[in-house]
């Protein structure tokens, strides 16, 4: 077992209603808010009108249009500049994980003086940072319990994670509700990014059997819930339990102890939608499978032998070899029967850009370091596998 120094300072507030504690929560931080979200949803869901009611006492400078794979410019950009103009105190980040993560880039960047992708890219460390509360729509990144986001620079096709301890949300409002009028696409791509953060962590050197059999209950879990989401866009039970899942996905608690496995699925993922600005959650759907099977061998067996046994329930007493294939077959299927694209070219991806994608990933990425060591040349036999 690793050693590890942890901690998770952001109060979660779950359940039905539960916004309707956030003037008390935003009154103890300060009353210059800048208020963050994406397109319409949460106008169309009337959350909108509740937090602009909630908030009626407090100064609310706005930053909306905020996209999926959140960019740099303008959005950062855009909200560190409203945040210096407005003097804010405090960022209400309301929506999905894009909004959130695009929020902890702004929070870094409204309290340094330079250009802040300085700080996004690592070349210089923040001192400071605004808080950051958030009310949660969607149940996909985990961003609002962790420290970290991804933010993407379109002019070099860069997709960044960023992490610094000064950007945990101070309070992240979960009500299960406001993720019932998630699209049956983005609920199974959330399903998707819940499960790789998890199968990022499992796959790795040095575990616990606590920790195997935390991520395992958690892939089960949310393989039974997305379904039943699915099938009912209204059933809270199902919706609550999945929202629970991906919040714990990120936040370090289902590998503590565990030695690191380098995400590698994340890192080749990451240039697919830098590079064509495709959904997060099936670009990584599409890349798993495949990175399971290249990296199949007899030092990773054992592993996808527990996986295939405890997640999918596969006949223990096959071969071993059957077993791991067995498990990455089911992995693959778990996702097509979500309806989600399980080929590269389905996704608006061909074959023109892989060379120029593995070479991107291979320098910027660090997968020589993951749990299975990835090539440039690796890299690209994963996405030629994927087409």
């Amino acid at each position: 077992m690793q050693n590890f120094d942890y901690m998770t300072p952001t109060r979660l507030v779950f359940g039905e209603n539960v916004v309707e504690k956030l003037p008390e929560v935003m009154a103890a931080i300060g009353k210059r808010v800048l208020l963050t979200y994406g397109g319409g949803s949460i106008k169309k869901i009337g959350l909108y009108d509740r937090v602009k009611e909630l908030l009626k006492d407090f100064e609310i400078t706005e930053l909306s249009g905020i996209q999926p794979n959140p960019k740099y410019n303008p959005s950062v950009l855009d909200g560190v500049r409203l945040c210096k103009e407005n003097n804010i105190d405090v960022i209400l980040a309301v929506g999905g994980g894009s909004v959130l993560d695009c929020s902890k880039a702004i929070a870094a960047g409204a309290k340094y003086d330079g250009d802040p992708w300085d700080l996004i890219s690592y070349k210089v460390k923040a001192k400071a940072a605004l808080p950051i509360v958030d009310i949660l729509t969607l149940a996909a990144t985990g961003s609002e319990y962790d420290c970290g986001g991804v933010i993407s620079r379109t002019e070099t096709n860069d997709k960044v994670g960023y992490l610094d301890p000064l950007l945990y949300p101070v309070c992240s409002f979960l009500d299960p509700r406001y993720t019932f009028t998630v699209s049956k696409k983005q609920t199974a791509a959330g399903c998707a990014d819940a499960m790789n953060h998890i199968i990022e962590q499992y796959f790795c050197e040095d575990s616990t059997l606590l920790n195997d059999g935390f991520c395992e209950a958690g892939l089960k879990s949310l393989m039974v819930n997305a379904k039943a989401c699915l099938e009912n866009p209204e059933d809270y039970r199902a919706r609550a339990e999945m929202m629970f899942a991906c919040t714990l996905g990120c936040n370090g608690i289902y590998a503590l102890g565990n030695s690191r496995s380098g995400w590698p699925c994340h890192g080749i993922e990451h240039a697919l939608s830098a590079y064509y600005d495709i959904t997060h959650g099936e670009g990584l759907a599409i890349i798993t499978p495949r990175w399971m099977r290249h990296i199949l061998s007899e030092h990773t067996l054992d592993r996808f032998v527990k996986y295939g046994i405890n997640v999918f329930g596969i006949d223990a007493s096959l071969p071993k070899q059957e077993i791991a294939e067995k498990a990455i077959d089911a992995t693959y299927a778990f996702f097509e029967s979500i309806n989600i694209p399980m080929h590269l070219r389905e996704v608006g991806i061909d074959d023109s850009r892989l060379d120029e994608m593995a070479h991107h990933i291979a320098v910027n990425e660090g997968l020589e370091n993951a749990y299975a060591p990835l090539t440039e040349q690796d890299i690209k036999e994963i996405l030629v596998a994927s087409l």
